[in-house]
């Protein structure tokens, strides 16, 4: 038997019921050792009980409750998980005074829960992990991932038989990620996942707790939280994947507000109303242009980013001629445009009217055309601002950043010359010079 650390929170733990339980258990005692908990054998000892429930038969549920009610006149401070757990009003109606209640398999609900009432301190002499975890981007900025997986079914894709139906992050978790990587130093935060705008569909958009304040589990909420939290560090809030339904237009004035960066990815895929049935896009019926404008009435310095999908099984000259006016229309900041390519499993594959592939690289080479057209015009009105950048590289001779306006690795750059003292991961304030097609050039403005 391992010797208990006397410095390291200790949790107490009941398992009741069947293998599958037992399973659960092991793996939660697994994370809570991995994390620098110790494991109490009394309740006396320990800071706080887990208790894994079973709930099959009433025995059970009786056995459950009584040890929920041992517990707590021993300890008083009881977590709630297994079965039983999935009875929430039965547990709780029985004891009111439980901590928090998961159902069975929820590891991660369960570590929020011991995180929320016995944090427990990075030590950075016997831990191996970061509190902000092991990261692969640079260390002035980092992804958010707030959900796994996609209720929609568009015909060319295949993530949904990959990565399943929608999952969103607890709320809290997604907040404690944000707020270790914030204090570990990162100064963008750019949030991901499959859809964005659909975080919370899932748990009906439950409530959920962070630092003691209620906060729905929907994107809006959430967003809005995180700007909170990013302002004290002046960091940036950067979205990504929103498809734009309705509710969208309500996070467009945070970004007024300068709560998140003014910055939208919003993935149209094509303009056609013929085309995005067949697609079977989510808000293919909603009026984009109408509700670009109102976007930009709001938030005139929004920058919109969007990919597109030119030659999809059964797409006309109509339907490519009616995408490029969209284009032209929408002068849209970003673009990212690809020719439909056959995926192993996506239903379009067995749709009709495929295009000829050099119809495909045809009418990709236009629509980039004119889309540079916009490009260039759009980065040309910015020659002679003022505007904060991030720097991502220092060389030699040269200071690579990006502006509000350009996500790292698909959008465009800042480049100014290098005068000394600049870090990477530093925000620094710059004069436009002049533009290109896809990038700035600026001098640095003495602090």
């Amino acid at each position: 038997m391992s010797t208990i650390n006397k410095t390291a929170p200790k949790v107490g733990f009941v398992s009741l019921g069947c293998p599958k339980a037992l399973v659960d258990s092991e793996q939660i005692l697994t994370q809570l050792r991995a994390e620098g908990y110790d494991i109490s054998p009394t309740y006396s000892d320990a800071d706080l009980v887990v208790i894994n429930t079973c709930g099959f038969i009433d025995s059970a549920v009786e056995e459950s409750l009584d040890a929920i009610g041992e517990a707590l006149a021993e300890n008083g401070k009881v977590i709630v998980t297994g079965c039983l757990g999935a009875k929430s009003d039965l547990v709780k109606k029985a004891h009111p005074q439980v901590l928090a209640v998961t159902g069975p398999h929820a590891l991660n609900e369960v570590m929020s829960a011991v995180h929320a009432h016995l944090p427990q301190p990075h030590d950075p002499y016997t831990s191996l992990i970061p509190p902000q975890g092991i990261r692969l981007t640079p260390s002035h900025y980092a992804y958010v991932k707030i959900s796994e997986g996609c209720n929609h079914r568009c015909t060319f894709c295949i993530i949904p038989s990959m990565r399943g139906d929608l999952i969103s992050r607890p709320l809290d978790q997604v907040m404690q990620e944000s707020e270790n990587l914030i204090k570990a130093g990162v100064k963008e935060l750019l949030v991901i996942s499959q859809d964005t705008s659909a975080y919370g569909v899932d748990v009906k958009y439950r409530t959920g707790f962070w630092r003691g304040r209620p906060i729905k589990t929907r994107m809006t909420e959430l967003v809005s939280a995180l700007g909170d939290l990013a302002s004290d560090s002046n960091a940036w809030i950067r979205l990504h994947y929103v498809y734009p339904y309705p509710h969208v237009d309500e996070v467009i004035p945070l970004m007024a507000d300068g709560k998140i960066l003014p910055y939208l990815d919003v993935p149209f895929q094509h303009a056609s109303p013929r085309i995005l049935r067949a697609m079977k896009r989510p808000a293919s019926s909603e009026n984009n242009l109408t509700r670009i404008q109102e976007w930009r009435s709001i938030c005139p310095e929004i920058t919109l980013r969007s990919t597109f999908i030119v030659g999809f099984p059964g797409e006309t000259n109509a339907d490519f001629e009616e995408l490029l006016d969209f284009l032209k229309e929408a002068q849209l900041d970003r673009v990212g445009c690809f020719a439909y390519s056959p995926v192993e499993g996506a239903r379009a594959n067995a749709l009709g009217g495929h295009v000829p592939e050099e119809l495909k690289e045809e009418r990709r080479a236009r629509f980039m055309a004119v889309q540079e057209e916009i490009s260039s015009a759009r980065l040309l009105r910015k020659v002679d601002r003022r505007m904060t950048v991030l720097v991502d590289a220092v060389d030699e001779d040269v200071i690579v950043a990006r502006s509000s306006a350009d996500a790292p690795e698909i959008d465009g750059l800042v480049y100014l010359p290098n005068t000394g003292g600049i870090k990477t991961g530093q925000f620094v304030e710059v004069e436009i010079i002049r533009s290109d097609t896809h990038d700035l050039h600026a001098n640095l403005i003495p602090s």
